[in-house]
């Protein structure tokens, strides 16, 4: 079973994470990119204070000793993250922790870590950022499930509010999204109709 919340939004400022959370969001991802390091610990520090506010989880993306300076209790690591992470220090903290996965051989390496929870991704082609990969397809989702076992499996890449029930209905435990919130004309009212599908779905 897993403790994911089904609705996994990722932004980018501490300002998303208090306007989703003040929604409904339970689980939330700051993901800040190519900003200082002084920056992304004042988003870190604001982020997590909303999200104790409103007893939702906040899972820092990447900068993993800001997280642990802040008082984080969840990061998420690329494959590339993995690389420069102390994942001795990490466990030895308590934190717990995702991993990006794309392949077979990166889901190997994932596991080998024994993370909390894996991400596969892109599902389905993404704006977000240009992918070396091909889209997964819902049929991936089931195949990683099986492989991960009782771990959470989180679908990224491309999902949309009407894409979100297939992926939970393939396998994933829960489903991330970015532009479909962050990019529509009501982000509030899209957030709530995240809601609202993904639990139902759930």
């Amino acid at each position: 079973m897993s403790d994911l919340d089904p609705f996994y939004p990722i932004v980018d400022s501490a300002a998303w994470v208090e306007r989703l959370v003040t929604v409904g969001a339970r689980l939330i991802q700051l993901r800040v990119k190519d900003r200082a390091d002084a920056d992304v610990r004042v988003q870190t520090h604001a982020a997590l204070a909303y999200c104790a506010r409103h007893s939702a989880q906040l899972i820092v993306n990447d900068y993993w000793e800001i997280a642990i300076d802040e008082g984080a209790d969840f990061i998420h690591l690329g494959q590339g993250d993995l690389d420069g992470a102390d994942m001795k220090r990490i466990r030895a903290l308590g934190l717990r922790v995702g991993i990006s996965t794309h392949d077979h051989v990166e889901l190997d390496r994932a596991l080998s870590f024994d993370p909390d929870y894996v991400a596969l991704g892109p599902i389905y082609p993404t704006i977000l950022k240009a992918m070396p990969f091909a889209p997964q397809g819902l049929a991936r989702i089931g195949e990683w499930k099986r492989l991960v076992g009782k771990r959470p499996l989180v679908a990224i890449g491309g999902i949309s509010l009407e894409r979100a029930p297939l992926c939970l209905a393939a396998g994933a435990d829960s489903a991330a999204v970015v532009t479909d919130i962050t990019l529509n004309a009501d982000p509030d009212g899209r957030a709530k109709a995240w809601l609202a599908a993904t639990r139902r779905a759930a």
